[in-house]
């Protein structure tokens, strides 16, 4: 009697971490991430899981826009119709977006392709895997935006403190001991407008 023949899916794994701090390690957040994936797939060996060779890593980007190298080359691969199921390690290293994060699904969807987050439990092609999707990228899009706002917080207070947080010293200005003196010689003496 003939076996049925079992359907290969090819998967492919997305890393991403925000910073370069630690990149240059040996064993990076990146590497951590992926080595949990690959287990991951390895687990579902027997389903016809199937590990691609390329990296898809984007160290150094935020998850607050698309615009990411490796990410970009693997949609074009799902365009391409050559990924059946993108495996990430958090929802949240793909996008922090929710409005990417729909997007996104929706050329899952249009290719056919399944995605699956290591640590968290889910399934796209359910309406209940989508909801717990919304709710998961709804809290990493409220946490980047907090973040955001202590940042401006943060610098804002030191600002009128009157301590200098950095970028291009105005003309007339140097920076001494994180705070802005007036050079009484040289650049403002020298302007004319």
């Amino acid at each position: 009697m003939d076996q049925p023949c079992k359907k290969l899916y090819r998967c492919a794994i997305y890393t991403r971490k925000s910073t370069e701090h630690n990149l240059d390690l040996e064993f990076n957040s990146l590497d951590a991430q992926r080595e949990a994936c690959e287990a991951y797939i390895k687990s579902q060996t027997h389903e016809g899981w199937r590990l691609i060779p390329t990296h898809y890593d984007d160290g150094a980007f935020s998850g607050a826009s698309l615009d990411r190298p490796a990410l970009q080359e693997l949609l074009a691969k799902v365009r391409a119709g050559k990924i059946d199921v993108i495996v990430v390690y958090k929802v949240d290293r793909l996008t922090r977006s929710l409005a990417d994060f729909a997007k996104l699904v929706e050329l899952f969807d249009r290719h056919c392709v399944s995605f699956v987050s290591v640590t968290q439990s889910f399934n796209t092609t359910s309406s209940m895997g989508r909801l717990t999707l919304n709710v998961l990228l709804s809290f990493a899009q409220f946490e980047r935006e907090v973040i955001g706002e202590r940042v401006r917080d943060k610098i804002g207070a030191s600002k009128r403190k009157g301590i200098w947080v950095g970028g291009s010293v105005p003309l007339g200005y140097a920076s001494t001991n994180k705070k802005l003196v007036v050079v009484a010689e040289g650049e403002a003496a020298s302007y004319c407008p």
